[in-house]
């Protein structure tokens, strides 16, 4: 876990957790009170006419949930599932309400505490994602974790997995 710098000179200050997961050599956060749980892979069912970055749904406790393969997602490929292949199943912000979806990522690592002086403003130059959905890099270590806006990911208007039925 990552202790922030005004943790360790003893001044309060808030930090956002967040889950990180990578894709491929890219790390990725997401804000821990977005997801609801982190579940192994399973084979999904697939839904015809579907977007290329829509692997299918699941049945989650009664619940259909449209998961979405986050790397084809960023335009980064298919993600081609291995042992450390997981869901993360979020609850991400509608028009008008939450709406729970899977991301197929290649693992989680751990959740980190980051407060905001942390976070670094990202140019569309620097990434190959719309920094659209990057609300900001963090250094951690040696390594640059992204930490995505998955509401802005899913406000796409060509995502239209909640407006239709499955």
């Amino acid at each position: 876990m990552h202790i922030s710098n005004s943790q360790v000179d003893g001044r309060e200050s808030a930090a956002t957790q967040y889950l990180s997961f990578s894709l491929g050599d890219e790390d990725f956060g997401v804000d821990i009170l977005k997801v609801q749980e982190i579940r192994g892979w399973q084979p999904v069912r697939e839904v015809p006419e579907a977007p290329s970055f829509m692997r299918g749904v699941i049945n989650l406790r009664g619940l259909i949930v449209p998961i979405i393969d986050l790397r084809n997602r960023l335009g980064k490929g298919e993600t081609h599932c291995t042992p450390t292949t997981v869901i993360i199943v979020l609850k991400v912000a509608g028009a008008e309400e939450e709406h729970t979806v899977g991301l197929v990522v290649d693992g989680v690592a751990n959740v980190l505490d980051i407060s905001a002086n942390e976070v670094r403003p990202v140019s569309s130059s620097n990434i190959q994602i719309s920094a659209s959905y990057i609300m900001g890099i963090v250094s951690i270590s040696d390594d640059m974790v992204m930490l995505l806006n998955i509401d802005a990911l899913f406000k796409n208007s060509d995502l239209n997995l909640f407006e239709n039925d499955i």
